[in-house]
């Protein structure tokens, strides 16, 4: 099963002069556009356009972020079966990092703009609110996967302890989904909480029956 910031070997050579995510300027445009999300919120937030209340805007843009740059990273190995094109698995570790970049400021912001930083109040503020405690574990579970998503780690770890603890994307982005559902269920909004769990539940159930088919 693929990781979520899992390293990438090359396509084979007979892709190399076939798939146009193979061009030079895929990874750097790919880069650009993962940090369009980044550029518009900073924007937003030097101009003072993110509405009446602006951190709470922040806090949940980048969340918001963080659960979709999750989907679009376990979507690249159904994507690649699906086309044939073994050339997007180059593009999985950045999408896997972008998910951590946007965890980090989703906590940074929760951390600054809602709590001022006091780390004392942080500390007792997560534990006792369940959607915070299940949004800071997911954070603390992509710790070792963005510190091992790099190829050394893989000689160090040795590939199937490597792809055990990547394996934890999984319940990463159940934990996210669980977080978000809290969030919004404070405002009975549900919509967007379904759309989520369709595709997390259809990204998932893809691994699952050809993981199944497999073994038959």
């Amino acid at each position: 099963m693929s990781a979520v910031l899992s390293p990438t070997r090359p396509p084979a050579a007979s892709t190399r002069t076939k798939s146009p995510w193979l061009h030079p300027a895929a990874k750097p445009l790919l880069f650009v556009v993962c940090l369009l999300p980044f550029g518009w919120l900073l924007y937003g937030a030097l101009a003072n356009t993110l509405g009446a209340n602006p951190a709470e805007a922040l806090i949940r843009a980048t969340g918001d972020w963080t659960l979709r740059f999750l989907c679009i990273t376990l979507a690249v190995t159904p994507l690649r079966v699906l086309t044939s094109q073994p050339a997007l698995l180059r593009f999985r570790r950045m999408l896997g990092l972008f998910a951590f970049f946007y965890v980090v400021l989703h906590f940074l912001s929760y951390a600054w703009l809602d709590m001022g930083f006091d780390l004392q109040a942080i500390v007792v503020d997560i534990p006792k609110r369940p959607f915070a405690l299940v949004g800071f574990l997911a954070l603390l579970l992509m710790v070792p996967l963005a510190a091992t998503s790099f190829n050394r780690a893989i000689k160090a770890l040795g590939a199937k302890r490597w792809q055990t603890l990547h394996k934890l994307v999984y319940v990463i982005v159940l934990l996210g989904l669980l977080h978000f559902f809290w969030m919004r269920a404070a405002k009975n909004n549900f919509a967007e909480v379904a759309v989520y769990a369709v595709v997390i539940a259809a990204l998932l159930g893809w691994r699952l029956v050809r993981r199944l088919r497999s073994k038959t």
